[in-house]
């Protein structure tokens, strides 16, 4: 049986319900197991272990009256900082001084305390979202959960190291380009980055998406029966169909795309196109119609991208005085600085290349049932190190195949896909369109059981000093 730290979501609403065990003694389990880990990960900015026990004890003495908020009452969650709780500071990574404080919840917020969940704290995050790793010039250097030598991941980074280390089922992070993605396939985990607008921001932004992470597919699906609730906080919010989030979906008679070469960016390690193509043999063999996808991503897309992000970044630096500027991360500040190169029409040319990536990722993938790629073209690189490429100069060359789907707001969610001979993990991501997030999250369910997941009963401890 699972140390109570280990166990899913669902797992523990059956605990709760039978009397097995209650809130608070999972949360006194949880809340060891960071003190244990935390110390070396940095997955947390906010981690109040009073106000935790006061949730867990009042979700305790609900399930004993009887009368639970929801069926996931007491059940530990994580959220990432950039999503609003009440009272919180939300410095967005940034050593900046005088962070904003939130005066009201997010949507997401609002669900997880609706339904009784023990929010463990705010996880961290690298300055401004903008680094695929865990360095940030307030928390630090945050590490992997199962080497500590290497990156988390990120933006979602804290999130990332958190759900793979066993603080809780649950972890909800935010992606822009890939930032819930790659910490998912950098640790072994399971994630989606869902529909545009499918779980409501109060700060919706084109491409943004909030979503979640775990060590289960079943973890994911259950958090998004909790958080995929229309609020109208966020104007992006469409009226999806109701979707089945216990869906297993056989691949028989799908068809399906393999996407192998974006068309830009880093050339993709050949052990992670193994494991791909792995993937790619399994659906086949179960009955899908596999075919090649040709490449669809352009330089000219990806740097019209990264161009404006940098606009953008450099108008946020340049509110703040020359001193204040000094406290941010040296690489943003040198990627921030690549935003003096285009004026206003440059600015827009390359805002445009937003809608000219959409148009491309929908009109590629409408011809598959869903689309298998790598998360990234990488394996997980020095904990240390911001991006996989060290020049902040040049265009962002590892998001090549996550970006796409935030522009089109298609879902795409992540699966553990195999491991390269010196540990580290390897993610197949699957998109498909839009709406059809329980398509991704029912045939990510089909694939675990046929794929090598990792052992979240043995996930590794610290290395030996």
């Amino acid at each position: 049986m699972p140390e109570l730290w280990q166990r899913g979501a669902d797992e523990l609403a059956g605990a709760y319900a039978a009397g097995e065990t209650d809130p608070s003694e999972v949360a006194e389990a949880v809340l060891a197991r960071i003190a244990e880990r935390e110390p070396v990960l940095n997955a947390f900015w906010i981690h109040d272990t009073d106000r935790v026990r006061t949730e867990a004890a009042d979700a305790t003495e609900r399930w004993r009256a009887g009368r639970p908020l929801s069926r996931w009452d007491g059940v530990p969650v994580t959220i990432k900082e950039n999503i609003a709780r009440a009272g919180w500071l939300m410095p967005s990574g940034t050593a900046l001084p005088d962070p904003p404080t939130a005066v009201a919840n997010a949507p997401i917020t609002d669900r997880l305390e609706e339904a009784g969940c023990v929010i463990l704290g705010a996880t961290v995050m690298p300055d401004w979202g903008m680094l695929s790793s865990g360095v940030s010039s307030r928390h630090g250097i945050s590490r992997n959960a199962w080497d500590p030598a290497l990156t988390t991941g990120g933006s979602s980074a804290g999130a990332g190291t958190a759900a793979a280390a066993g603080f809780g089922p649950w972890h909800v992070g935010s992606d822009i380009g890939g930032s819930v993605r790659l910490p998912a396939t950098w640790h072994g985990l399971a994630s989606l980055k869902p529909s545009e607008g499918l779980i409501p921001l109060d700060l919706p932004y084109l491409g943004r998406a909030a979503g979640p992470l775990g060590r289960r597919v079943d973890d994911i699906a259950t958090l998004m029966s909790v958080l995929a609730v229309s609020d109208a906080r966020d104007y992006s919010t469409r009226g999806y169909p109701g979707m089945d989030w216990r869906l297993v979906v056989d691949p028989a008679g799908l068809r399906v795309g393999v996407q192998l070469d974006p068309g830009h960016g880093l050339p993709v390690d050949p052990v992670i196109t193994a494991a791909v193509e792995n993937a790619a043999d399994v659906v086949r063999a179960a009955g899908a119609r596999v075919e090649r996808v040709e490449p669809f991503v352009t330089e000219e897309m990806v740097a019209g991208i990264d161009g404006f992000w940098r606009a953008r970044s450099l108008a946020d630096l340049r509110d703040r005085s020359e001193a204040e500027q000094e406290l941010v991360l040296p690489y943003i500040r040198a990627w921030c600085a690549g935003g003096e190169r285009f004026d206003g029409p440059a600015t827009v040319r390359n805002y445009q290349q937003f809608a000219a990536l959409a148009r491309a990722t929908r009109a590629t993938s409408g011809a598959y049932d869903v689309v298998l790629s790598p998360v990234a073209p990488v394996l997980a690189f020095a904990a240390e190190q911001p991006m996989p490429q060290t020049d902040p100069d040049l265009p962002m060359q590892h998001i090549s195949f996550t970006v796409p789907y935030n522009m089109s707001g298609q879902p795409a969610g992540t699966i553990n896909a195999g491991r390269a001979d010196d540990g580290r993990w390897i993610g197949l991501q699957v998109a498909a369109g839009i709406g059809r997030d329980d398509l991704v999250v029912g045939l990510l369910r089909w694939l675990e059981e046929r794929l090598p997941v990792p052992d979240w009963t043995g996930v590794a401890q610290p290395p030996p000093s």
